[in-house]
């Protein structure tokens, strides 16, 4: 089979498309052939080894050569061996820890949920890991409370702006001028152009702050959050040698000294992504969650669709499909 394959740590060219032996499943697991994948900042971290720390961290990049041959963390395809439950023929969707850059991919059962019955290959590609963050992260939200996403235009943020909407959440959205309509559009009844304006200085203040873009100080995120409220990270700027990694665990270390609580929205440790995914497709099939996808590649130019998510202006998703 066909496979992107990973052998050193660079940009999306130092990637290289390769035939590969077919994969044969183990005990609990099946084949499925990719259909549909896409891009996320977790895939180029691993395809860049960046930051640094943590390819000396246990579970991490890997120090040399990279621990992931094949990237690619969402998955939508089609079952071809028989399962358990699962029947040739069942679409399927996950969030792996690699793998999805490839024609087929052996995947443990208990990892794939079906697809929402109202979405195509393409469409469901574009969900697990961000969907998965975005909801995870706003776990707690109550109907009526206000809600503010900080990054509200890319991946996670077009869902989050939905989940809060659809928990009865009040939602304001910080993002650039040029994507304020599409903001409005997921939900949010308010918008923060980030350029010209500090959302931790409007005079606003929230129940939950979800902080997708990691653009301004803890301290001043947290000006933001109310006495009793929840400030969530999910990612920030990207950096060589610690970031976003180091905002993240900075939130998290002041969390206890101060009133307002500090979470972190951890997709990849989920112990149960399947029931997740389960509970966003019921979310998509009753229409209140709808994936935006930016743009849409063929296989074959795999890295230039990295590339492009990776330069950071997509609105929504950049998917992949096969």
């Amino acid at each position: 089979m066909k496979a992107l394959v990973q052998h050193v740590y660079g940009a999306a060219d130092s990637l290289t498309f390769e035939d590969v032996p077919d994969p044969v499943p183990a005990d609990g697991e099946v084949l499925v052939r990719m259909r549909a994948t896409s891009v996320n900042p977790y895939d180029w971290h691993f395809m860049r080894g960046e930051p640094y720390v943590a390819r000396l961290m246990p579970g991490g990049f890997g120090l040399r050569p990279p621990r992931a041959a094949i990237l690619g963390c969402d998955l939508a395809g089609r079952v071809e061996t028989a399962g358990a439950s699962l029947r040739p023929g069942d679409d399927v969707y996950a969030l792996l820890p690699h793998g999805a850059y490839a024609e087929y991919v052996c995947v443990r059962e208990d990892l794939l949920a079906p697809m929402p019955a109202n979405l195509t290959h393409e469409q469901a590609a574009a969900m697990p890991m961000a969907a998965v963050t975005a909801l995870l992260a706003l776990r707690g939200v109550e109907a009526g409370q206000r809600v503010l996403v900080n990054g509200a235009s890319g991946g996670v943020g077009t869902f989050a702006v939905q989940l809060a909407k659809a928990l009865g959440a009040q939602v304001d959205a910080v993002c650039g001028a040029a994507n304020a309509g599409l903001a409005r559009s997921l939900g949010a009844e308010h918008v923060v152009d980030y350029r010209s304006a500090d959302f931790t200085r409007g005079g606003r203040s929230y129940d939950f702050v979800l902080d997708i873009a990691g653009s301004r100080s803890l301290p001043a995120c947290r000006r933001a959050v109310r006495p009793d409220g929840t400030f969530v990270v999910v990612g920030g700027q990207a950096g060589r040698w610690l970031q976003p990694a180091g905002h993240a665990f900075a939130a998290l270390a002041a969390g206890p000294f101060v009133r307002r609580r500090a979470v972190l929205a951890d997709a990849v440790g989920c112990q149960d992504k399947k029931a997740v995914l389960a509970e966003l497709a019921a979310l998509v099939e009753r229409g209140a969650l709808t994936p935006v996808i930016d743009r849409s590649y063929p296989f074959d130019d795999l890295r230039a669709a990295i590339a492009y998510q990776e330069a950071g202006h997509a609105k929504g998703k950049v998917v992949v499909t096969r």
